[in-house]
């Protein structure tokens, strides 16, 4: 049987298969990742893991911790928690990366973690962008780091594998940040909800490991859980040079790396490249893949998304039009502050100076990015031109530190999201685009674009297409498990709630809120009314591909801290859904009813509560509502394993006693 590249890496990776075994999509099983990464969220993943009553790590070179979030906070709360978490590392034996050396994504690539060929998870979103370099990264969340800490191991489900065929090459100015943009904005539809991609075709030999990893990276905005990039001569050449600089610098400061004689790293060196040229994994030439999407790069041109979703997209030339004016700029994030991406800023604004009443934010991926781009000299052409430099970390693009964005103001961003609220007020608009127009328009003072290109629209097709169909199922109960259950709807219509609208990103890393006042900011960014209608026992019904965005376990546990028994949706983001089943929270597809609801309520109100009741039948997955029968997606005996031990980490915690 042949298997395309996400099947060939999961192969090598999972666990506990019988002999002759070959995964394909859709198959649920269990892994071993090479590694897993935790940020400032580590703390929260040490409480869980000591929860579970574990005393030592499955494998210490499994974890990474890496402070990047909230790296502007110097209270002592906040130290503490760094101290804390850098302790706990010390104690295990594990590698750390302190507040300062940068964001993780990038030290994951820059350290040769991010290993082209392999399974690496991150209890972070955006781990999608280790694709740049033919890993298969994925985000898990922190429930699942703290089982993989305990046992080396957590569940995935192969989801089903799109084929994006990249043809020809980019025009001059032209960047990788565009061509993600023009594809979740010219495949907006959820074509790839939910799904891994691989990026194929000529274009792919064109695009440098910065772009690669640039358009990985956003495969999260997208939609989709992982974003992969072949392995080629490209990659090797990346490689080579990194190890080149990796023997040059020696030891990095983290606690338990050991390096050669020779002072390579044990994980990216020459020796390990030269055995990646013979064992690297391929798709098969005869590979099956859910659907195939195609887009001519050739007439792909600056493109801006925004404001407030990442699916509304202009050509930059058609927005300048407009005049629109900005109050603040941003050239920071794991999606574009590297090496090429402040060159890039630094030649459109050298010998300028920035607009009178604009704010520039400028920050680094890493330290090594930040000293490099200094050593080139374009650090100072931005500071030079007045930008607001900023420590290499994620800033802003998570609303923390300086620099948010206040009431009705607008922002123009290298980042990857713009969701309302995110980068500062509810009421603040946010444009992403790629450096070179961030730059041009903090010069500006309004968004324009540096390149002369008609606005023309770009080129691309879906050329085969299959969508997932919930019929009738004769589902096998547990014992323990209800057959039935029954509540009222409160219905809340929005497509594409994002994860800051359900659990506000400021709350984030606040570890001590308690579950009460986790309910009580639910839905704040949504809809103010929704604390006042919400009642224990409810059934919550979103729109289509819910709790998108973040990894936040908290956009799923605030909502059980209502008191709302499971959420149902059109369709959820795979890792809200993730969530939901790691914490006990039942997650369900109905569209049919999704649809009928929006029919009837209509979009006036944000939250209707219908004061209607729905009864559940799990054995024959189907909703019954208002006299009429839906589908539901079913609930299989593993992920009912979970919900009867209230999640993953009693799961494991049952396993390890």
């Amino acid at each position: 049987m042949s298997q395309n590249l996400i099947e060939k890496i999961v192969q090598s990776f999972a666990t506990d298969l019988k002999q002759g075994t070959r995964v394909q999509q859709g198959d649920f099983l269990f892994v071993s990742p090479e590694h897993i990464m935790t940020h400032d969220n580590t703390g929260a993943v040490i409480k869980k893991f000591q929860t579970i009553g574990a005393q030592q790590m499955h494998n210490p070179r499994q974890p990474i911790f890496a402070l990047d979030h909230n790296v502007q906070d110097i209270g002592s709360s906040n130290l503490q928690k760094y101290a804390d978490i850098e302790i706990f590392a010390r104690e295990k034996g594990l590698d750390f990366y302190p507040a300062g050396r940068g964001i993780g994504h990038q030290i994951m690539c820059e350290e040769g973690y991010a290993w082209p060929g392999s399974l690496v998870m991150a209890s972070d979103s955006h781990a999608n962008m280790y694709g740049g370099l033919g890993a298969l990264g994925t985000p898990v969340v922190r429930t699942d780091a703290a089982a993989i800490w305990a046992t080396g191991q957590t569940w995935w489900q192969i989801p089903p594998v799109a084929c994006v065929e990249l043809r020809g090459t980019l025009r001059p100015g032209v960047t990788g940040k565009d061509v993600i943009i023009t594809l979740a904005g010219l495949f907006r539809e959820d074509e790839v909800l939910n799904h891994a991609i691989e990026f194929t075709g000529e274009g792919v030999a064109f695009l440098s490991i910065d772009q690669r990893l640039t358009i990985a990276n956003m495969t999260t905005e997208w939609g989709a859980l992982a974003g992969v990039f072949p392995i080629d001569s490209m990659t090797f050449e990346w490689l080579e040079t990194r190890a080149v600089v990796l023997e040059k610098r020696g030891l990095s400061g983290v606690h338990s790396d050991t390096r050669a004689v020779d002072g390579a790293s044990p994980r990216l060196n020459f020796g390990a490249i030269s055995k990646l040229k013979h064992s690297a994994p391929y798709a098969d030439p005869d590979a099956s893949y859910a659907k195939i999407l195609s887009l001519d790069l050739t007439t792909v041109e600056p493109h801006i998304a925004g404001p407030d979703s990442v699916k509304k997209i202009s050509p930059a030339k058609t927005l300048e039009m407009k005049g629109l004016e900005i109050h603040k700029a941003y050239l920071l994030s794991c999606v574009n502050s590297r090496v090429s991406d402040l060159s890039e800023a630094a030649g459109i604004i050298a010998g300028q100076k920035i607009a009178d009443h604009v704010e520039f934010y400028v920050a680094a991926a890493s330290s090594e990015v930040q000293a490099e781009s200094e050593t080139r000299g374009d650090w100072q052409v931005l500071l030079d031109a007045g930008a607001i430099p900023l420590p290499p970390g994620c800033g802003p693009c998570i609303g923390l530190g300086v620099g948010l964005l206040s009431e009705h103001e607008v922002g123009i961003s290298a980042t990857n999201r713009n969701f309302k609220g995110r980068m500062g007020a509810a009421s603040a608009q946010t444009y992403l685009a790629s450096p070179a127009v961030v730059a041009a328009s903090a010069v500006a003072g309004r968004i324009v674009s540096p390149f002369d290109y008609p606005g023309e629209s770009p080129q691309g097709e879906i050329t085969f297409d299959t969508q997932p169909n919930h019929g009738n199922y004769d589902v096998e109960i547990q014992d323990g498990f209800p057959r039935t259950l029954s509540g009222d709807i409160l219905f809340c219509h929005q497509d594409n709630l994002n994860t800051d609208g359900i659990f506000p990103g400021k709350y984030t890393y606040i570890d001590t809120f308690t579950p009460e006042q986790q309910a009580a900011v639910a839905m704040e960014n949504y809809d103010n009314e929704f604390k006042d209608l919400v009642k224990p026992g409810d059934f919550l019904v979103g729109g289509f591909n819910f709790g998108t965005g973040s990894s936040r376990e908290q956009a799923v546990t605030a909502l059980k801290n209502c008191g709302l028994t499971l959420v149902i949706a059109g369709s959820f983001s795979e890792t809200y859904k993730r969530n939901a089943i790691n914490n006990g929270f039942i997650a369900l597809e109905a569209p049919d009813l999704v649809r009928d609801l929006l029919n009837h309520y209509g979009r006036t109100k944000l939250t209707v509560a219908t004061e209607m009741k729905a009864t559940i039948d799990f054995s024959g997955s189907r909703i019954h509502f208002n006299e009429k029968k839906y589908s539901l997606s079913p609930v299989g005996i593993e992920a009912q394993a979970l919900f009867l031990s209230e999640g993953l980490e009693n799961w494991v915690k049952e396993r390890l006693t």
